[in-house]
């Protein structure tokens, strides 16, 4: 278990409640437009945090932490993440899993054992932009596709995400999310921002106006579609 990160107190992570995140180092996936691009790329240059430190943490916290949520990176690489979720949730606490969708087995494991209460997934684009989007060749689009179906036909609490970015998102991605995913309970499209630790900066957000239009097409196939980081 390699954690590289703990935002102590977080009203924006996990939905509703007042959290804590942990943030797991390495990703499987090279999106130009990352933000936390010193997880993905050099994570041993990080400071690392030693699993029981974040235990002692959340023990201290209990009654004021209302859940927590683990991110990364992508959190699902690390093979020791059902027990470290395990130690989380037996404190108490309810957690979210932010993931690409790449490890279906293990989010299908975690959820089936009732150690997870929301998982948060990112879709990059649809599946033909895939490649772009998270900097890999050949993507496994069929895993993504495998945790997608899960999530939309089961009981777990979720949302997908998708972080829109003018230089490389077009009408087209949502309209095409939009058939794919058609009923997804809750889908939030997230402005980008620029900034130093993107892994390529240089890339813009859309305006307002063109982001409602995006999640006025997806509305049209799924109850709630919301907007995240507008002005």
């Amino acid at each position: 278990m390699k954690i590289y990160g703990l935002n102590k107190t977080t009203l924006l992570d996990y939905p509703g409640k007042v959290a804590a995140s942990v943030f797991l180092g390495g990703c499987n996936f090279r999106c130009p437009f990352c933000h936390n691009s010193s997880l993905v790329l050099q994570p041993s240059l990080q400071t690392e945090i030693p699993p029981e430190e974040i235990i002692t943490f959340l023990k201290k916290r209990r009654g004021i932490l209302e859940g927590v949520c683990i991110s990364g990176g992508e959190p699902t690489l690390s093979s020791d993440l059902e027990d470290f979720i395990g130690e989380i949730h037996g404190l108490g606490y309810p957690v979210k899993l932010d993931t690409n969708g790449t490890n279906p087995g293990m989010l299908k494991s975690l959820a089936q054992k009732g150690l997870i209460a929301m998982a948060a997934v990112d879709i990059k684009a649809c599946p033909e932009n895939y490649p772009a989007l998270c900097g890999v060749a050949s993507p496994d689009l069929s895993s993504i596709r495998e945790t997608a179906d899960f999530l939309l036909s089961g009981t777990l609490d979720y949302e997908f995400r998708t972080t829109v970015v003018k230089e490389l998102h077009t009408e087209k991605d949502f309209v095409e999310i939009g058939r794919w995913l058609k009923g997804a309970r809750a889908y939030y499209l997230q402005a980008y921002r620029d900034s130093e630790g993107v892994l390529q900066p240089g890339f813009s957000s859309y305006s307002s106006d063109e982001l409602l239009h995006f999640r006025d097409i997806l509305r049209q196939t799924m109850p709630l579609v919301e907007l995240r980081g507008i002005d």
